[in-house]
């Protein structure tokens, strides 16, 4: 179906940052297919645990036990603090709709809307697109599934206004990926943590994007001093295989029993495999102290370049604002021909995510082709009457 637009470039194989297309082409890729690769391509122990479990059980359902996920639920229990238990899932948007239902269950009938950000994203399912604080996307779906509400992003009143009795969750992003790479400041996360404990709410976090050493902590809300009751994370989870998380502390938890939700591939042994092994990696490897070095070096770089606004995100999550007048679509299909791939976020921002393992060679590599898109396109724009 034709749900995204024709390809430019179509890709054959990978391996750490780089990337070959059809015609053996080399890219250096600062995406990591939207913050999911966050160990590069092809890495090898993820890739030899992948290959082995294949050989040995792939799936069994969750009718039946198996040892691989509870090591890999065991292990993000303990980078969240402890007192949790996991749901596993195939996505970031079936983790978020874990949390949607789990709200609802746990806050019991009549108390079931879910109040979120505008210029948010939580996911495409149709109660994680209501979710998503975008009505733009909304409108060819209606209609929607009732139970949601929309407040201004980072305003603590818009948030307190919105909270009346029929409400059992706010569900926030520490940093608004797809809205543009928009961090949250600590003392609105520290207000939401309030409100939501004075008015027995529910706080749930979306790390889908955020999560798992990106923003140079395990998680990103950990850098805002808060302790959510639920967070969901995915993309960077098994380093390209399909897995998400839906972590609730216990308490929370206990509201779902057998019945209330399931999944028939969540957490089957070939992708806790892989989770297991991307784990093992992040930590052996300290992936946020290495987001946070990286980051900073990246964003120092940037800085420097003419045509460059702004830089904002923490780690190794850059949204770059550019100068007035410059197209970030033209930008990035120019640096895509330059053999550099990142994404327009915003009509006048470019977001990097690259490896985490991404060296400092690579980085200056990338900020030199970015500084030359962003050269011609000013060129472009001085000879234009």
């Amino acid at each position: 179906m034709a749900t995204y637009p024709p390809p430019a470039v179509t890709f054959v194989r990978g391996e750490g940052s780089r990337l070959w297309d059809t015609d053996g082409r080399c890219y250096l890729d600062f995406l990591s297919g939207l913050a999911v690769t966050g160990l590069g391509h092809a890495h090898p122990v993820v890739a030899d645990a992948v290959a082995t479990q294949a050989r040995t059980l792939v799936h069994v359902s969750n009718l039946f036990g198996t040892t691989i996920g509870p090591e890999v639920a065991a292990t993000l229990d303990r980078l969240m603090g402890g007192g949790g238990r996991v749901f596993f899932s195939n996505s970031g948007a079936e983790a978020n709709e874990c949390a949607l239902k789990l709200a609802r269950k746990w806050a019991g009938h009549g108390r079931h809307v879910v109040v979120s950000a505008f210029g948010s994203f939580h996911g495409r399912t149709l109660a994680t697109l209501h979710a998503t604080g975008q009505p733009n996307k909304h409108e060819a779906f209606q209609p929607l599934p009732e139970g949601f509400r929309h407040v201004a992003w980072d305003d603590v009143d818009a948030l307190e206004n919105a909270l009346d009795p029929s409400v059992a969750a706010v569900l926030l992003e520490p940093v608004q990926g797809e809205g543009g790479v928009n961090p949250a400041r600590a003392d609105y996360f520290a207000a939401v943590r309030q409100l939501c404990t004075e008015r027995q709410i529910l706080f749930m976090v979306d790390e889908v994007q955020t999560g798992l050493g990106r923003t140079g902590s395990w998680f990103a809300h950990q850098q805002l001093g808060v302790e959510p009751d639920v967070v969901t994370m995915a993309k960077a989870l098994g380093n390209g295989m399909p897995i998400g998380a839906c972590w609730a502390r216990a308490e929370v938890a206990e509201a779902f029993v057998p019945g209330d939700h399931a999944t028939t591939y969540g957490g089957q042994p070939l992708a806790a495999s892989a989770a297991r092994a991307t784990l093992s990696v992040m930590e052996a490897e300290d992936v946020p102290g290495r987001a946070r070095r990286a980051g900073a070096l990246l964003s120092q770089q940037l800085l420097d370049l003419a045509g460059v606004e702004s830089v904002r995100g923490p780690g190794l999550l850059i949204g770059v604002e550019l100068a007035p007048g410059i197209d970030a679509r033209v930008v990035a299909a120019d640096l895509l021909g330059r053999g550099l791939v990142v994404n327009a976020v915003t009509p006048t921002a470019l977001r990097l995510a690259p490896s985490l393992l991404v060296s400092d060679d690579e980085i200056t590599e990338a900020v030199s082709l970015i500084g030359a898109a962003l050269n011609a396109a000013a060129q472009t724009i001085e000879a234009q009457p």
